[in-house]
């Protein structure tokens, strides 16, 4: 099975498995936001985070492998009046816009290696010139907690991985340690994450 068939099945369980409120990370980062700014979802699921982006005034694409989760994203922005672009493609291979986000957001977005790689490469490639990349993923730390995250180790982000996938970009912020997450039932309880805020070079 597919993992995009095995998130399918998770996310046409009825609810939210993460909740509808956005990651509170991002939700933070709200003073770097400016309406018309082009912000990328990645990994979006059902859309939690680039539907509250679209209600900031950002122009939203929402990207995400699985159908399911990205027409149940494209639901909650008509029941909240706002307008966002869902796009189903697998992050790795999709073809990212040069230039064309001012705003990547990558949330709980675990991929292999070679996915991950590939993906942040398109990532830094899609933002224009002094554009930000807010991050917030689970660190090995968080093996063995309930409060969420993949099983698989190599799944996990570092600070180290974080500063070899984007030397390119400036660290306005870079931490790792315990947070304590309540993001629908999937992601309850102190948690383990990396967290990065990073800027395009102008």
């Amino acid at each position: 099975m597919s993992s995009s068939i095995a998130w399918d099945e998770r996310f046409a369980g009825g609810g939210f498995q993460f909740g509808e409120a956005p990651n509170r990370y991002l939700e933070e980062l709200r003073p770097w936001l400016a309406p018309g700014m082009r912000a990328l979802a990645l990994g979006d699921g059902e859309g939690r985070n680039g539907v509250w982006l679209a209600a900031q005034g950002l122009a939203v694409t929402s990207l995400d492998w699985s159908a399911v989760g990205m027409a149940k994203a494209a639901q909650l922005a008509a029941r909240r009046g706002v307008r966002i672009d869902t796009v189903v493609a697998d992050a790795a291979a999709w073809a990212y816009p040069a230039a064309g986000f001012d705003l990547v957001a990558w949330i709980y977005l675990h991929l292999p290696p070679a996915d991950r790689a590939a993906a942040a490469a398109g990532a830094v490639r899609a933002l224009a010139p002094g554009g930000l990349l807010v991050l917030e993923c689970f660190t090995p730390a968080q093996q063995g907690r309930r409060s969420g995250g993949p099983k698989m180790p190599e799944l996990l982000w570092s600070r180290a991985i974080v500063e070899e996938l984007f030397g390119g970009l400036e660290v306005l912020e870079l931490l790792e340690g315990t947070v304590s997450l309540d993001e629908g039932p999937r992601h309850q309880g102190p948690a383990e994450v990396v967290r990065a805020l990073l800027r395009k070079p102008g």
